[in-house]
């Protein structure tokens, strides 16, 4: 369910690396949790992020969340498709509608993100954990 090539945040994140450049989205489960996307606010190309901060916000119907930057690094590009169509948010949460690319500053930060299993677990976690 969860791409094997992305890294995972607990705060339901995604971060693929390419070399020296990492591309951020929220996961399938955070877009189904928040309900259908209305508005996406994403920084500017250039904006220095670091780990765990705000990256941006996603809002739904249900409630405004914050996007945390699971890695610290420049901004080099932004979808701005997402400024016009949110909602590709609900319908390809781990392709299309990725939100940032940065330039990492630390490759490694990665490796302390969670893999697809690992992230796939957690989930199951917090699922059973609502039903309880």
């Amino acid at each position: 369910m969860y791409p094997a090539e992305f890294r995972y945040t607990k705060d339901h994140e995604w971060l693929q690396v390419n070399g020296a450049m990492g591309t951020i989205g929220i996961t399938d489960y955070a877009q189904h949790a928040l309900g259908d996307v209305v508005f996406v606010e994403l920084p500017k190309v250039g904006a220095k992020v670091k780990a765990g901060e705000v990256l941006g916000t996603v809002e739904s119907v249900k409630a405004v969340s914050e996007v945390f930057s699971p890695v610290s690094g420049e901004v080099t590009e932004v979808n701005s498709e997402l400024s016009t169509s949110p909602e590709k948010i609900n319908q390809d949460p781990h392709r299309s509608a990725w939100l940032v690319k940065i330039k990492l500053a630390d490759a490694n930060e990665a490796a302390k993100l969670m893999d697809s299993k690992t992230y796939t677990e957690y989930v199951a976690e917090k699922e059973k954990e609502q039903t309880a």
